[in-house]
């Protein structure tokens, strides 16, 4: 397996943690609404979002990939959303993957800011179904690799 990089270079790695998972078989669009609406949250603040957003109570705002999106109660400044709850139930294993290190380094978790959190493309799993009269229909699983770090405010 290749050396997976991150995308953000750290002054100070004494001050910061970070996680990452890679081959998640989320949607990348969900992922990327999802890591812009919670990046510069407070740790807890985007736990709480993660969780109301797995509870249905949250929408998330889609912004750039809002075709055909309808609109949800509850977002200001944006009206069409939606809750991608595996997405977030994901992202939020992650968060908190990224928490324990903290924790291990022996940051104060009370403290802690999204300092940088991405999601980018995987490689897509190739899938089929079988169809009527000897034909096949493509049915492909895109997966997305997501970055955390959280530094201490």
């Amino acid at each position: 397996m290749a050396k997976v990089k991150y995308a953000y270079k750290e002054e100070d790695r004494s001050r910061t943690a970070r996680a990452s998972a890679t081959h998640l078989k989320i949607s990348p669009k969900h992922a990327m609404e999802i890591c812009r609406e919670i990046q510069g949250m407070e740790l807890e603040k985007a736990k709480r979002y993660l969780e109301e957003v797995i509870r249905m109570e949250r929408p998330v705002a889609f912004k750039r990939y809002n075709r055909k999106v309808g609109h949800r109660r509850g977002l200001s400044g944006w009206a069409s959303g939606r809750y991608p709850v595996k997405a977030a139930g994901q992202i939020l294993k992650v968060l908190e993957n990224a928490e324990a290190n903290a924790e291990y380094k022996g940051l104060d978790t009370e403290k802690l800011r999204i300092v940088h959190i991405s999601s980018h493309r995987g490689p897509v799993i190739r899938g089929w179904i079988p169809r009527a009269f000897g034909r096949a229909t493509p049915f492909n699983t895109p997966t997305t690799h997501v970055q955390i770090v959280l530094g201490e405010a």
